[in-house]
Formats: structure tokens, sequence, C-alpha cells
């Protein structure tokens, strides 16, 4: 993302059980790897699996990141689920000149017709993906690969030693899932 701010702020929307949570945490670690500031942390009160929720996080390449609220005009929207797309107004608060990353079979020409969603959007089809590569439809760490290659928000190298720590013998299947999504994502600019 070439944009002369030093923080950026994602807001991930997903279900409970989806990993949104997990993935923050995974991108926290990544910049932190890189020299940067990062935090990760979720909102959710007493939600079930399968019930919306969001997490947040917050990347500056200069300064500590001290504030802890939720972030209510985020640069980066991520979308986990796109059944969300109707229950939720994942824009809101959005910034000027913010992205929205989407998992979803549509374009993003489809996107915008069917939700009216006016920024620049990236698609990836990290359900099919997590499916292939993971054999279960958990798309969390394979939209990390799509959120990388979209923002640059860090290297793609730098998410590989949390993925492997995190998953284990599973690390390498979730590394696979992350860069196919990263060489599949399609960027579109508004």
């Amino acid at each position: 993302m070439t944009d002369v701010k030093n923080l950026i702020e994602i807001r991930w929307h997903g279900r409970g059980g989806q990993g949104a949570v997990t993935s923050a945490e995974l991108l926290a670690q990544a910049a932190i790897s890189e020299g940067k500031y990062a935090q990760a942390f979720p909102s959710f009160g007493p939600e079930r699996r399968g019930a919306p929720v969001q997490a947040f996080n917050r990347v500056d390449s200069q300064e500590p990141v001290r504030i802890r609220a939720d972030i209510t005009e985020p640069d980066i929207v991520v979308v986990l689920d796109p059944s969300l797309l109707s229950i939720v107004n994942v824009t809101s608060g959005l910034r000027e000149n913010g992205r929205v990353i989407i998992n979803t079979r549509k374009t993003a020409e489809q996107i915008r017709s069917e939700f009216g969603i006016n920024y620049p959007l990236a698609t990836v089809n990290a359900t099919r993906i997590a499916r292939e590569q993971l054999g279960v439809p958990i798309v969390n760490t394979t939209m990390l690969g799509a959120i990388i290659k979209t923002t640059e928000v860090v290297d793609k190298e730098s998410i590989l030693a949390p993925l492997e720590k995190r998953f284990g013998r599973l690390g390498e299947r979730n590394i696979k899932a992350m860069e196919t999504a990263y060489q599949e994502v399609v960027i579109e600019e508004q």
C-alpha cells in the first residue's frame, strides 16, 4: 500500500470458528518480526461458533501502537465469509482510500453491483483454496495471502515462521494455502 501514513488499521470480519482472530495474531507476529510495531485483538462477546465476529490489527512502521480501542475507521477490511455482506455493513467507517478484500467466488464487478461497495476490491476464492490445500473450508491462513499481496503490510516471507509455529505439522499446508491465495487474488482498483 503506497500511503504516506505509517499506521495501517485493519478490520477482519468473519464468523466464530473461521479463524479471524488467529489471522490477525499471525499478521501482527509477522509485522513484529520485521521490526514494526503491531497489535492484534478480537471484538466479541458471548458469540457462538458461526456468529459474526471482528478482529483487528494495527501496524505501524515507525512508532509503538498505544491505542487499544476497536477500529471504527479502518484502512483495510477483510471479509472471510461472503454471507456477511448481506447482514453486516463491512465498509462502515472505511477510510476514503480504503480497500476491501473478500473471500468470494464472485468478481469485483458482481460484488459492486450486488452490495454497492465502491472501494478498491480484491477478491479470492479462499474457500476453494482452503478445501484443496487443507481439506477444510477454514479460510483464515488463505486470506493472509490475499491481504499480504493486496496491501504489502508485511513481506510474504515474514508470515512463514508464524504459520509454521502456529500449525506445526500442518504448517506446510497452511503455507501452501496462503501462497496459492497470494498468487490467485484479483486486485481491482475502482
